[in-house]
């Protein structure tokens, strides 16, 4: 069971922001922006790389909750940045599809 099932059951606490029957959204315990926010969704994906034609809803999903999530935080017209990592070079550190919402401070380019 990864980290974020285990934050999916609430066997781990989170500062939840968001929560629907499809996804949940939470703050990051180690943030790199003033906000820094987890979008997971409660069905596991490994990674981005590994979706399959089935998982077209709810990946769709996640991205229109993006504009939620940016709308009740308060950052939707200030900007934001949505992250997905893929494997060790991709900065990936749990084995969970999951979008980083980095918002407070102006983003850089090139990330990282």
């Amino acid at each position: 069971m990864t980290l974020f099932e285990k934050i999916i059951a609430r066997e781990i606490p989170a500062e939840v922001v968001y929560e629907d029957d499809f996804c949940i959204c939470f703050h990051d315990i180690s943030p790199q922006a003033p906000v820094h926010l987890l979008l997971v969704p409660k069905r596991p994906i490994v990674r981005v790389g590994e979706a399959e034609a089935g998982d077209k809803e709810l990946l769709g999903h996640l991205l229109l909750k993006v504009q939620e999530v940016a709308r009740l935080e308060g950052f939707l017209d200030t900007g934001f940045r949505v992250v997905i990592n893929h494997g060790a070079d991709g900065g990936e550190a749990v084995p969970h599809l999951h979008l980083h919402l980095l918002a407070g401070r102006k983003m850089t380019w090139p990330p990282g």
